[in-house]
């Protein structure tokens, strides 16, 4: 495969927009190179003019619970599920997406251990890389436990890491577990899971104050899912977890930014507390990507549940399953409601995320990292998206 050069680009990098005259691509690694390999004679470039566009990082999906009629705990046998998990990175492409996390809400211990397996990273011909497991439970506070099974809860003290997900092959498939720091036993397990096992903890579905989360956040938490949701509200006397984004240790933070789960002036308040920990998820489910209408439940949901756009609920409440939004309208909803920049913004769906989850090679455009970009306009609208250096998908 020939070497590239990009000319005329305008780069996201570091939240900031930066013109490159030239940008090159090593056509046998897909990497970005300080210029042209010394193998190759300069006819060997070929060159794509961006005209001025900008590219950007490809996008990282740090929650999804499932899209393009995939729920990521529906199981049926091992060769549909890894189909269907494949057709679901074909998809995400299209918003400009490089690389995801499968999130696992609480769901019983066999469904945990049956699928994990299939979760380990791997990438894709054609689309997104999947990058390891999100299990969004099941150490969670029943007080707040949105549209989980509360009957599926556990207590640390109670349960441990194999019980739950399995042997140590299921568990390396584990990138991030969110808990409730509150929970007995909680404090031990997040020393574990981030010393002993490499686990992002993340603070979530919680009922915790101010100061157990700075515990938390001390034993090695590093994160919190989807802030103002499931957890205490903030309080000028009580700041609850959410408070926690303003302090001298605030962690990383998700935020769902499609204007159901948060009002906007919440998510800009959020933002400018700290541009630098916050990270856009788009906490999508099976339903994004399809028409309005009921669909059925599933392993983590045994309810009829309701899309009309953005919003699902479960049939005949008010309770909030998850949303429809891609994270390139998450993106385009950032810079309308915070007055941030389009590379600001873009680095809450890319290097906060890298430098949360420790990737060596997505989510920044630099020497030596792999080439997955995305191409905007100014309007944050997907045109097109590379993987290792290939385009693999272009708007019509």
């Amino acid at each position: 495969m020939d070497n590239l050069v990009i000319k005329n680009a305008r780069i996201c990098y570091n939240g900031s927009l930066i013109f490159k005259d030239e940008l090159y691509i090593d056509g046998i690694t897909g990497r970005f190179t300080p210029s042209p390999t010394n193998s190759q004679h300069i006819t060997d470039l070929r060159t794509i003019d961006m005209e001025n566009r900008i590219i950007a990082p490809a996008f990282i999906e740090l929650q999804t619970n499932g899209c393009f009629g995939m729920h990521f705990t529906n199981f049926v046998d091992e060769k549909s599920y890894d189909e269907n998990l494949q057709k679901v990175s074909k998809y995400l492409v299209q918003q400009g997406v490089g690389g995801f996390y499968v999130t696992l809400p609480t769901v019983e211990t066999v469904v945990f251990k049956k699928i994990l397996p299939h979760l380990k990273p791997r990438k894709y011909n054609g689309g997104a890389e999947l990058l390891g497991a999100h299990c969004e439970g099941p150490w969670l506070n029943p007080s707040k436990k949105g549209a989980h099974d509360a009957t599926l809860m556990q207590i640390p003290s109670q349960t441990s890491i194999e019980q739950l997900y399995g042997d140590g092959e299921r568990v390396s498939a584990i990138k991030m577990i969110t808990l409730a720091p509150e929970l007995d036993g909680s404090t031990r397990l997040i020393e574990s899971l981030s010393k002993e096992h490499d686990i992002r903890v993340s603070l979530g579905h919680s009922a915790a104050d101010f100061d157990t989360g700075l515990v938390a956040l001390r034993a090695g938490a590093t994160t919190m899912t989807h802030i103002f949701n499931a957890m205490n509200p903030l309080h000028h006397r009580s700041p609850g977890l959410a408070g926690l984004i303003a302090s001298d240790e605030s962690p990383y933070f998700s935020l769902i930014a499609d204007g159901i789960h948060l009002h906007p002036a919440t998510l800009a308040m959020a933002y400018r507390a700290s541009p630098h920990k916050c990270i856009l998820i788009t906490d999508s489910v099976e339903m994004a990507g399809l028409p309005d209408g009921l669909y059925p439940g599933h392993a983590q949901i045994p309810h009829q549940q309701r899309k009309q756009g953005n919003k699902i609920t479960i049939e005949g409440t008010d309770t909030l399953i998850g949303s429809c939004s891609s994270l390139d309208e998450c993106v385009r909803n950032l810079v309308q409601w915070s007055g941030c920049s389009l590379a600001q913004a873009v680095q809450c769906a890319t290097e906060n995320i890298t430098k949360l989850m420790g990737l060596r090679d997505q989510g920044i455009i630099e020497v030596g990292r792999r080439a997955d970009f995305v191409v905007l306009d100014d309007t944050v609208q997907v045109l097109e998206t590379w993987i290792g250096g290939k385009p693999v998908y272009q708007k019509a």
